[in-house]
């Protein structure tokens, strides 16, 4: 049994590490490629009349390079032609092998909470396969419509990406529920892939081996695809790191927190991407970082006032040592210990063991922050009362 659980946890580990670096070869293709097409200028005399749409000069790792766009299509095409494709797909691949392996693999403990509105773990299962489907197909009507300003299409995004959000902290648990964004838009990211970019290339491409002039509607609609996926990058990530904060999902309000948060790291790119072009705008910079020490500001008082709200207001006894270790025993160590005793872990979580007092003042900080936002126990299944979670943090604090 325990070689199970060892065998689930290094899966875990494995899939992780392949959808951090595939992600990150993901995003580094996004940020190159959207650098690379703003900072196109118009070629030099000696090469108009070639069809081409922009170039431009770059040195790295020691050589000179001259890149050049093409507006259509190349006078004749290149035996050998690269695609990008298999970093998105890989990155989504690894992450839905993850989600599977963490969230529905403990549904029960990390996919529901006593808040979130769906209560039987195999139901979370399906609404979540639900919720990001129901987030792709959203996306792609939107991304269809035609007769749309860019401004307006923007728009509508941005109202449709904060409605998943307000729903994901309803539907799941806080914990859950800041991944389920990140899924959702990563979602979203790979579809772009699948259904625009890749299809618009290679039409273009056909039309070219067949010697027919390209139709300019799906290299640009894979363009503005391309482009929101850029937008996208960087609140994906922020998403996918939250859920590693309590402070920002331990509220009612988390779900707010987390769209004001994505819109400022889209607004942050938005700096790079005028950049690129030539437009400089510190305004931005210093924008961003106000509007997140704002966000900060609030979220944590948001966050200390659900907190005490939530707490008993009877007199709490001051536990003594034994008291203390007792309750942690009862209600921490079938996790936090050198051999857990909960289904699917081999070792404490976050390598925290709470087994003597020594452990609770070297992991006080994080214990309160634990106990605070009612995160911890998992799913209280042992029944910490109020009274009992407001003595430990007495004593705690």
């Amino acid at each position: 049994m325990g070689m199970e659980f060892n065998i689930g946890e290094w899966a875990i580990f494995f899939f992780r590490v392949l959808h951090i670096v595939t992600a990150i070869a993901w995003i580094g293709a996004s940020f190159y490629f959207v650098w690379l097409d703003m900072n196109l200028r118009p070629v030099t005399a000696d090469k108009l009349g070639k069809g081409l749409h922009g170039e431009l000069w770059a040195i790295h790792g020691g050589g000179i390079y001259e890149v050049q766009k093409y507006t259509l299509a190349p006078p004749q095409m290149p035996q050998t032609l690269h695609w990008f494709k298999w970093e998105a797909y890989s990155t989504w691949l690894s992450g839905s092998g993850l989600l599977i392996l963490l969230y529905y693999g403990r549904a029960q403990t990390y996919l529901i909470d006593g808040q979130s509105w769906v209560q039987d773990p195999a139901t979370a299962i399906v609404t979540s396969l639900g919720f990001l489907t129901v987030s792709v197909l959203g996306y792609e009507v939107l991304v269809r419509l035609k007769h749309i300003s860019t401004r307006g299409l923007a728009t509508l995004i941005v109202v449709w990406i904060s409605a998943l959000c307000w729903l994901a902290f309803q539907l799941f648990s806080q914990k859950a529920a800041p991944i389920h964004m990140g899924a959702a838009m990563a979602s979203i990211m790979a579809a772009n892939v699948l259904l625009g970019i890749i299809p618009g290339q290679r039409a273009s491409v056909q039309a070219i081996a067949a010697g027919s002039a390209p139709d300019p509607a799906p290299a640009l609609a894979a363009r503005k695809r391309s482009l929101h996926n850029n937008y996208f990058t960087l609140p994906v990530v922020l998403c996918m790191l939250s859920n590693h904060s309590m402070f920002i999902y331990s509220h009612a309000w988390a779900w707010a927190v987390l769209i004001v948060l994505m819109l400022n790291a889209a607004y942050l790119r938005h700096f790079f991407n005028l950049r690129h072009q030539g437009v400089v705008r510190p305004s931005i910079l210093v924008s961003s970082a106000l509007l997140f020490a704002v966000t900060a500001a609030v979220g944590d008082r948001l966050a200390a006032g659900g907190l005490e709200s939530g707490s008993s207001t009877d007199p709490v006894a001051q536990l003594s040592d034994t008291q203390m270790l007792a309750l942690v025993s009862q209600h921490c160590a079938n996790c936090h210990a050198m051999q857990p005793a909960f289904p699917g872990y081999s070792a404490a979580p976050g390598g925290i063991v709470l087994d003597s007092i020594a452990a609770l003042d070297t992991y006080k900080m994080r214990t309160i922050s634990s106990l605070r936002s009612g995160y911890m126990p998992l799913g209280n299944m042992q029944g910490l009362s109020d009274a009992e979670r407001a003595a430990m943090l007495r004593y705690l604090e």
